[in-house]
């Protein structure tokens, strides 16, 4: 099929490179415009730009893809079925009844659960033991079209925004690729979306890295591993910001200290343990303002954290 491929980070580089692999034809890549990132403000091209650079894909980054230019480039291309993956920008009617099969969006979530932005960091903060992709026919809402295909990813003990991601990367790499056929063929069979199981999952704010000690040692433990990739989860620690990478709720530990929220209870050669609202959380992985990212056994060398001192 001739194909535009819509989408912006990491998530949405493995179903293009799965579509190139099945032989379909991508006619043009749209992804958001370049972003400056670091100390340097540097503009960074988004992974799926690089990938279909490699592959000499025409980019398209228009920063309004709903404006008149836009839409007529994207008119002039033809295509048989639009396919987006993260892409960061909201379709109008206009460009959704441009190709002949539609417009599909890989989702990463069971909808109509996790609608929205951010539904892999929100499934787990919210502590789900499962996600998994939906592909749908896109219409004007927003991830309400109707369902064509769906898989079960398990969500693994540990797992990160990062880890999920890559799995749900590969699960919606192989599914976009099976439903393409069965979508040409007009063999599927298109399922309307239950808007009362419906949820949304919100975008993501800086401030919500920010660890309310007296918050469930378990409930902080899934915003570490939740908002790992960004924001991070972050508290303060001698007026700087500290930011937990890896950590483990347990239910309680022994300390002769009160178990006030953020009192650190103790330090082993290899973790530091910091009282909850409920339960203690080990904390295994951390960068402090300024520094690299380090296993606290490396960090206390250089920064001895005591008992009884106070996460902020």
């Amino acid at each position: 099929m001739k194909i535009v491929y819509m989408g912006t980070p990491e998530f949405a580089v493995g179903p293009l490179e799965a579509l190139l692999g099945a032989g379909h034809e991508i006619l043009a890549v749209v992804t958001q415009p370049d972003r400056p990132k670091g100390r340097s403000a540097k503009l960074q091209p988004s992974p799926v730009k690089i990938c279909a650079l490699a592959h000499g894909i025409p980019v398209l980054q228009p920063k309004r893809i709903k404006a008149p230019e836009a839409v007529e480039e994207l008119r002039r291309l033809q295509a048989d079925v639009f396919v987006a993956a993260a892409f960061g920008q909201i379709l109008s009617q206009e460009i959704l009844d441009l190709p002949r099969f539609g417009c599909l969006c890989i989702h990463a979530s069971l909808l109509p659960a996790y609608r929205g932005a951010a539904p892999i960091q929100w499934a787990i903060l919210n502590g789900e033991t499962q996600s998994g992709i939906t592909v749908i026919r896109m219409d004007a809402g927003i991830d309400t079209g109707d369902m064509l295909a769906k898989a079960v990813v398990p969500i693994g003990e540990g797992e990160t925004d990062e880890s999920l991601s890559r799995k749900l990367m590969e699960t919606g790499s192989r599914l976009i690729v099976e439903t393409l056929p069965a979508l040409e063929s007009g063999q599927l069979k298109p399922e309307k979306q239950n808007d009362a199981d419906s949820s949304y999952a919100k975008m993501l704010t800086k401030e919500m890295g920010r660890i309310d000690w007296t918050r469930s040692a378990a409930g902080i433990e899934r915003q570490v591993r939740g908002l790992h990739s960004w924001p991070g989860a972050y508290c303060g620690y001698g007026g700087k910001q500290l930011k937990i990478l890896a950590a483990r709720a347990a239910e309680d530990v022994d300390s002769s200290l009160p178990k006030v929220p953020g009192t650190i209870l103790s330090v082993t050669p290899d973790s530091v343990w910091a009282a909850a609202g409920q339960g203690a959380l080990q904390i295994l992985e951390v960068q402090l303002e300024g520094r690299k990212k380090m296993a606290v056994r490396d960090f206390l060398h250089g920064c001895p954290m005591k008992k009884g001192e106070r996460l902020e």
